[in-house]
């Protein structure tokens, strides 16, 4: 099986199983061993989709300021954890690759095999969300060919990106490309690096 491939199906599995309470303040229990990667991959998704809801609750025009500023703390925390895992994914890739000596001439990706794959796992997001949309029983029909049409471009879109994390991941361990992990160094997290944080503590 492709990379994609199993990646795509762990993210449907996380979704599926988010949606059968469909509640953010759920417990997480990640049904994959903390050694394998599918762990990883269904954390990933895992954070995606609460974070995916959590930006639907924000946006209620209703919504209590307090309670707002608690979800938007949560959102930054999400977005930390999620980087941080996209990191532990690239790690996984750097070990994996780690006997291969890049051929005379091998260039380095635009972007890093993690970062390639938490696309993917934001577009089965959109995807099923579509889907839903799709199918929505109190919609319009012209709502419903709206959605059927976008739900097309989105699966081109996976079928493409698939293609290409696999075709990267085949380069790299064929020496073709080879891989580095940057950190991404969020500086609005750290009190020694946002103004606004280590100003206050004076």
């Amino acid at each position: 099986m492709d990379f994609s491939a199993l990646a795509y199906a762990i993210f449907e599995e996380s979704i599926h199983k988010y949606h059968e309470l469909d509640e953010v303040y759920q417990p997480f229990v990640n049904p994959y061993p903390k050694d394998r990667i599918e762990h990883l991959l269904y954390r990933k998704n895992w954070i995606d989709t609460v974070q995916w809801h959590y930006e639907d609750i924000i946006r209620d025009p209703e919504i209590d300021p307090v309670d707002a500023l608690d979800l938007k703390r949560k959102i930054d925390a999400s977005n930390q954890d999620r980087t941080d895992t996209v990191e532990y994914i690239d790690s996984y890739f750097l070990n994996e690759y780690r006997g291969v000596t890049p051929l005379p001439g091998a260039t380095i990706n635009s972007e890093s095999p993690a970062w390639a794959i938490d696309r993917l796992s934001i577009l089965a997001l959109k995807i099923y969300h579509m889907d839903e949309e799709a199918r929505r029983e109190d919609a319009s029909e012209t709502h419903k060919a709206k959605c059927r049409e976008k739900l097309g471009v989105l699966l081109e879109q996976r079928k493409d990106l698939s293609t290409a994390i696999d075709q990267l991941l085949d380069d790299i361990a064929s020496g073709k490309k080879y891989m580095k992990v940057y950190k991404q160094m969020k500086m609005y997290n750290d009190e020694e690096l946002n103004p606004v944080l280590y100003q206050n503590r004076k």
